[in-house]
């Protein structure tokens, strides 16, 4: 009798995230339900170490989460005097030094970022509320699907601050300079129907199909050679800071490399 596929568990599972792999698939699960997955420094240090811990197998990173909601953005405890237990509250971060103020939110900064690089491909599946922090880390995903209960907020500046967990460039990326102006001065909500005629989300599904239409997208990634994934999405993500020309010219180079490796002449 055959014995029992070995089940290695989660690479990864505290402060609210999970990190599981399944071969070419990677999942990173929000875990806190009950508090709707409120974002904190511990769970961006340890959305961090996800982003370190992906085995280079991975080819899709599935950013998903527990509950009804996706993440109802930063916990308020953040701005109380006490902050968070073993943690520096934001009162204090603002009485400390311009220097030591802009190194800690580079640090936060770090768990929104790795998800763009080049060599995988992360798509958000996003339910529910996902305001301030949570919109930004859907942002942070190359692609997003949604669940036809979706509402996106940027509720930053109702707090008096700005969206500084890198989600502006994207944002303005997606759906244009005024509206996403707009979307942010206005701290107003974006439903399905808007987030995908805007091109904000991919696609809408009933939320009970959300996670069937993300398995269905990553296999028709994972349909395609990696490697022409790869030279594909960087094309794309350098496509905005060049002109018509450079851009020719990378498409050019690109190809070059792509038909070299076909031919079993690259390097």
């Amino acid at each position: 009798m055959a014995s029992p596929a070995h089940d290695p568990g989660p690479a990864l599972d505290k402060d609210g995230v999970r990190l599981t792999v399944d071969d070419a698939i990677a999942t990173v699960t929000l875990t806190n339900p009950a508090k709707r997955n409120a974002q904190s420094p511990a769970l961006w240090r340890a959305l961090t170490e996800a982003g370190r811990l992906l085995p280079g197998s991975a080819r899709i990173v599935v950013l998903r989460a527990e509950g009804k909601s996706f993440s109802a953005g930063l916990d308020r405890q953040a701005f109380t005097p006490e902050g968070f237990d073993g943690e520096p509250s934001f009162l204090d971060l603002a009485r400390g030094g311009d220097a030591e103020l802009d190194a800690t939110i580079a640090e936060y900064q770090e768990a929104f970022t790795w998800w763009r690089r080049s060599d995988i491909l992360s798509i958000a599946a996003v339910q529910g509320h996902a305001i301030g922090a949570g919109f930004q880390l859907a942002l942070a995903c190359d692609l997003r699907v949604v669940a036809d209960d979706v509402q996106f907020a940027m509720r930053e500046t109702s707090l008096g601050l700005v969206p500084d967990l890198t989600g502006t460039h994207p944002l303005v990326s997606l759906v244009g300079y005024a509206r996403a102006l707009e979307i942010c001065a206005t701290g107003r909500f974006v439903m399905a129907e808007e987030a995908v005629s805007t091109g904000l989300a991919n696609l809408a599904v009933p939320a009970d199909q959300l996670d069937g239409a993300v398995r269905d997208l990553a296999s028709a990634v994972l349909a395609a050679p990696r490697d022409a994934v790869v030279e594909t999405k960087a094309l794309l993500q350098g496509a905005q800071g060049r002109d018509h020309e450079a851009q020719r010219a990378a498409e050019r180079a690109a190809q070059a490399r792509r038909l070299r490796d076909l031919a079993g002449l690259g390097e």
